[in-house]
């Protein structure tokens, strides 16, 4: 999520639209599928071992994390601010069958926000190069009031760019795992499972070989 497209086809040079829906519907039409249909590996080492129950995957993208989740049983509401992204992650539940068990609903978050309560409240990779100042602290936070009690808030992020990117921008700050924890507010009904950085190696899409690291925070809901 925090890949870098340069100048978009509007002739403005270096400018990124503000506006996180025209952002992303240009993210996307860059390119028929930009993620793997995967899931995301940290996603699945810390939901395995739960059981099954409602989930909200807030930024599902083109629905790898949705559609993994829906397989194992889960009831799933996948939100994204991009509709193409959202008509990807259709097409791969419907390819993949799981279309009855997941809920997709376009929300730019800083606006509205999903109804309920939820087990499972996952925010993965929730960069956006076109947010404004305090967006990303409020719409977690505003995740973790959609835990339902006994249920668990997952936020995974980049910590830093990739050792093999050779100019990254410098005006992206990565808060690390107290930061995110602070901006939570998380009062003492609930118990920070996990709060870790993962560092794995990782492959530019020109081969080079490098490293990359991801931080989590995983927090459980008193029932």
């Amino acid at each position: 999520m925090t890949h870098h497209h340069g100048t978009h086809q509007h002739g403005h040079q270096q400018t990124e639209p503000r506006d996180p829906a025209e952002f992303w519907e240009g993210f996307y039409a860059e390119k028929d599928q930009i993620w793997s249909g995967n899931p995301n590996d940290l996603l699945v080492r810390e939901v395995t071992d739960l059981p099954p129950g409602t989930a909200l995957d807030l930024g599902c993208a083109e629905g790898g994390d949705a559609v993994w989740l829906a397989e194992r049983g889960w009831a799933v509401t996948g939100v994204d601010v991009s509709a193409t992204a959202l008509g990807r992650a259709l097409e791969l539940a419907t390819a993949r069958g799981v279309a009855g068990s997941i809920t997709f609903e376009r929300h730019d978050l800083n606006a509205t926000f999903p109804e309920g309560r939820f087990d499972l409240v996952c925010a993965q990779f929730f960069h956006s190069p076109v947010e404004q100042e305090g967006e990303r602290q409020r719409t977690l936070r505003r995740a973790s009031e959609a835990v339902a009690p006994g249920g668990v808030l997952l936020i995974v992020s980049h910590y830093g760019w990739p050792t093999w990117m050779t100019e990254p921008r410098h005006d992206v700050h990565f808060p690390g795992t107290d930061e995110v924890l602070a901006f939570l507010e998380l009062d003492d009904r609930w118990t920070v499972e996990l709060a870790e950085v993962v560092t794995r190696p990782s492959t530019s899409p020109d081969g080079v070989e490098g490293t990359r690291s991801d931080h989590v925070v995983r927090a459980r809901l008193a029932a």
